[in-house]
C-alpha cells in the first residue's frame, strides 16, 4: 500500500521517525517527508542516511516547520498520501511548567496538521498518542486527551473516503529520546545511583519497532475516529532499574528520589468508559468513534442498555514482567546491544 506512495512525519527527526525511515527507505515506497524545527536533527539524519543507505537516500526530504505554523505544515503537505503525525511536546515536567505551550503544540498544533491534510486531499492520517491521555492528571496528558478529542471531532466533520484519519495510544517506548533507560545507562557509566521516583509505580512498556507495528496496524485496519490500543506488557520502575543494574553493572545503586511533578502510580491504555464500545483484537483493541450527534433530546427517553464485559486496562492489571523478563526485552533492543558493547568494549 506505501508502492510510490509520499509518506509525511511530522516530528520526524524523533526517535519514532528514524525507526520509521529503517522501516521503510528500502521497500519501494516512492518518498518520505521529514518535518521538524530542529535544523540539527535533520542535518544529522541526512548524513547518517546518506552514509548507509546511499541508494535510497533520494526518496528523503527534509521541511523546515513547526506544527504550530499552518503555512509550514501546508508548504511540506503537497502531493502528500499519508501523514504519521508524531510532532509533540512529550516531557511531563516541562508540560507542567509551560502548559499554554503543550497545548499550542499538541492540541492546536495537531489541528493545524489535520487542517492543512483536509485541504491537501490526504488519504489517510494516524496520530500519535499516549497512555497519559487516558484519565489524565498531568499538563501532557490532558494536552493530549484534547489532540485525541479534537481528531474525533474532526474524523466527524469529513468525508473518510476522502481523508481517514486516526489515533493510535501507546505506553512508554523504551529507549526513546528523553526516557528513563538512557538515563540509567548514563548514571551508570559515571558512576552515579540510578535514580527512581516511586519504586512501586508501573510503567507499560514497548519497543520502537513495536510502536511502528502498532501504527501500521492503524493504518491497515482503523477506521475514521478510531482510537486503536496495542495490549502491552508492564513493569515496575524498581524491577526495570534492577534489570538495567544487572545488565550494565549488578554493584550499582539504587536511590528513591520520589515522585516528580504530574506523574502517575500507573498508566492507563484504556478507560472504563471506553470499555463500552471497545473491540477486542486479539493483540490490540479498538475504541471505534462515538457516531451519536448533538440531537441530546432523545435521550431523556432512551439511553444506551448493553455494555461490553472488558474492564479498565492500566499498568496494573496488564502482564507484568519481573526482573529477568524485563532483561529479556531490553537485550532484544539494538540500542541496549551497541550500548553493552561500548560497556565492555
Amino acid at each position: 500500500m506505501f508502492d510510490g506512495k509520499t509518506l509525511l512525519i511530522t516530528g520526524g527527526t524523533g526517535s519514532f521517525g528514524s525507526t520509521v525511515l529503517k522501516r521503510f527507505i528500502s521497500s519501494d515506497i516512492g518518498e518520505i517527508r521529514i518535518f521538524s524545527r530542529d535544523e540539527k536533527k535533520q542535518d544529522d539524519m541526512r548524513h547518517y542516511f546518506q552514509a548507509f543507505y546511499p541508494e535510497e537516500y533520494e526518496k528523503l526530504r527534509f521541511f523546515i516547520g513547526d506544527v504550530r505554523d499552518p503555512d509550514s505544515i501546508r508548504n511540506a503537505m503537497y502531493g502528500v498520501d499519508y501523514v504519521f503525525h508524531a510532532a509533540a511536546l512529550k516531557q511531563v515536567p516541562s508540560c507542567e511548567f509551560f502548559p499554554i505551550e503543550a497545548v499550542k503544540t499538541n492540541v492546536l498544533g495537531t489541528n493545524n496538521v489535520l487542517d492543512c491534510a483536509i485541504s491537501c486531499g490526504v488519504k489517510k492520517v494516524i496520530c500519535l498518542s499516549t497512555d497519559k491521555a487516558a484519565y489524565p492528571v498531568n499538563a501532557m496528558g490532558t494536552s493530549k486527551a484534547m489532540m485525541e478529542k479534537v481528531v474525533v471531532a474532526k474524523a466527524r466533520t469529513v468525508d473518510p473516503a476522502k481523508t481517514t484519519i486516526c489515533c493510535t495510544r501507546y505506553g512508554n517506548v523504551m529507549c526513546s529520546r528523553g526516557s528513563v533507560i538512557p538515563l540509567f545507562i548514563d548514571q551508570i557509566r559515571e558512576g552515579k545511583p540510578l535514580t527512581v521516583t516511586e519504586p512501586k509505580m508501573t510503567r507499560f512498556i514497548m519497543s520502537l519497532d513495536e510502536a511502528v507495528n502498532l501504527v501500521l496496524f492503524a493504518f491497515e485496519n482503523g477506521e475514521s475516529g478510531d482510537i486503536l490500543v496495542q495490549k502491552s506488557p508492564a513493569c515496575t520502575i524498581e524491577v526495570l532499574a534492577t534489570a538495567v543494574k544487572e545488565l550494565f553493572d549488578p554493584s550499582a545503586e539504587i536511590k528513591v528520589i520520589g515522585i516528580r511533578h504530574g506523574e502517575k502510580m500507573y498508566e492507563t491504555l484504556l478507560t472504563n468508559e471506553e470499555c463500552a464500545n471497545a473491540i477486542d483484537m486479539g493483540n490490540f483493541f479498538r475504541v471505534p468513534m462515538d457516531k451519536r450527534n448533538l440531537n441530546y433530546d432523545k435521550y431523556f427517553s432512551k439511553g444506551e442498555t448493553k455494555r461490553n464485559t472488558l474492564t479498565e486496562f492500566n499498568s496494573n492489571n496488564t502482564t507484568l514482567l519481573d526482573v529477568e523478563g524485563t532483561k529479556e526485552k531490553l537485550l532484544s533492543l539494538d540500542y541496549i546491544k551497541e550500548e553493552l558493547k561500548n560497556f565492555q568494549g
